[in-house]
């Protein structure tokens, strides 16, 4: 395993606090790659006393001097990409010669964005919860074969060509199967040319990059996007992303042999939290779901949406350290447990036949009408809310970090305790601890 790279990977439903760990971590690489899913991810990033939100952008965009790669796994919108741009720019960030697109992520058109609203509408109850920026649309092109490459951002020749023709099937399934308006096709290629002007200087294969950057013994941090309970494959399918979020899933993404990938750190939640529809045995559809919520301003940065609560489910969390190979935990928003009376956590599931099992099933409808069994502990008065060192956070805070350990049998490397960056301790003395300490110390 190469200990010089390291992988960052959701460990819940996505919104785990990926974005303050990958900033963390960014100044201890020279690349940063994003490697799946579009801009219906969101990385809320505070560096100094400022605040940004990062939906396609790698985290160490803020890190002078660190080269950012958005992978072939990705989709891309164009638009959204260089509004994202701009942002950095205005805010003082250079992101010149550092920010590359690979020429084969899969480019998301307006038409996709139509496609997505239209097709959720016509689901009723059995909404997924998209988001609604064209992601599932312009994955399912990529897997018939008809959707447009960011290559075709260097081809001002047949870009025009191309996207009417991809647009215009789109506008027939619009009217024809969704009764919906078609897409001003003419306005919507005049957005596209527009991009590729600005856009097509930055498309560049990732992989030979990233060989590059080993040759150089330089390493490289993978950033990945949802978490594993939203996988297309393992996740609570259907209600899921339209990629796939595992650690395996960089490799292909970007063109390189597994062995570059080194440790996979994953980041999990003190407590859980899911937005849109689905599975979520350990929610909390009351008051101290209300309490998370606000204190941990549970809303989506992509969406806005308030954000399902419940406790910290050890189920879900075990079956995504098996499933990702996931070797260390990095423990987020511990401080908004602070003040609980009772600590509780998912360590199995009752079925509807009485049955108990302790691992995920595979039936989302089955999953939906689990019921969790619980674990509880005491919880603490006293505040963990911007501790840096491990022998002063509350003692019972640590025994439920040892708690978790154990349930999920891999370390918990990190906890992070408010959301700025100084307030993160560092546990353990593993090869990998240090190597976090120094790397987050600068």
């Amino acid at each position: 395993m190469d200990t010089d790279s390291l992988m960052v990977i959701g460990g819940q439903w996505g919104d785990e606090g990926k974005g303050k760990v990958v900033d963390l971590l960014s100044s201890g690489f020279a690349a940063v790659v994003r490697y799946n899913g579009g801009n219906n991810a969101g990385h809320t990033v505070r560096y100094a006393d400022r605040h940004f939100a990062l939906h396609l952008v790698p985290s160490g965009i803020i890190h002078d001097g660190v080269s950012c790669y958005l992978a072939s796994g990705m989709v891309v919108d164009p638009t959204g990409l260089l509004g994202e741009m701009d942002k950095l720019v205005a805010e003082g960030i250079a992101i010149g010669g550092r920010l590359f697109l690979s020429p084969r992520a899969t480019l998301i058109l307006p038409t996709h964005r139509a496609l997505d609203s239209a097709r959720e509408g016509t689901l009723g109850s059995g909404k997924i919860g998209t988001t609604g920026r064209g992601i599932g649309p312009a994955y399912q092109d990529r897997a018939q074969r008809r959707g447009l490459r960011a290559h075709v951002l260097t081809d001002m020749g047949s870009l025009r060509e191309r996207a009417l023709n991809l647009m215009e099937q789109h506008n027939r399934e619009l009217t024809i199967l969704f009764g919906a308006e078609p897409v001003d096709l003419e306005q919507a290629v005049a957005e596209l040319e527009e991009a590729a002007e600005r856009l097509g200087p930055l498309v560049a294969e990732v992989g030979p990059a990233l060989r590059r950057h080993r040759a150089d013994g330089q390493a490289v941090l993978f950033e990945g996007a949802q978490g594993v309970m939203l996988d297309l494959a393992w996740g609570t399918y259907p209600y899921v992303t339209s990629s796939s979020c595992l650690p395996g899933f960089a490799a292909a993404s970007c063109g390189i042999g597994p062995k570059m990938l080194g440790p996979v750190i994953g980041i999990m939640k003190a407590y859980a939290t899911r937005v849109g529809s689905g599975p979520f045995p350990s929610e909390l559809d009351d008051e101290l779901g209300e309490r998370m919520r606000e204190r941990g301003a549970e809303y989506g940065t992509t969406t806005g949406r308030p954000r399902r609560c419940g406790w910290f489910d050890a189920v879900a969390a075990r079956f995504a350290v098996e499933v990702a190979g996931i070797d260390a935990v990095a423990l987020t928003k511990l401080d908004i447990l602070d003040g609980f009376d009772t600590i509780r956590v998912v360590t199995g599931y009752r079925l509807p036949d009485g049955s108990i099992v302790t691992t995920f099933p595979a039936d989302a409808e089955v999953a939906e009408s689990a019921a969790p069994i619980f674990e509880e502990m005491p919880g603490w008065t006293a505040p963990t809310a911007g501790v840096v060192r491990e022998d002063e956070l509350p003692e019972a805070s640590e025994a439920y970090i040892v708690f978790l350990e154990e349930k999920l049998g891999v370390p918990v490397v990190i906890v992070s305790t408010g959301p700025r960056r100084e307030e993160t301790l560092v546990r353990g003395d593993s090869d990998l601890s240090n190597r976090l300490r120094g790397i987050i110390a600068g």
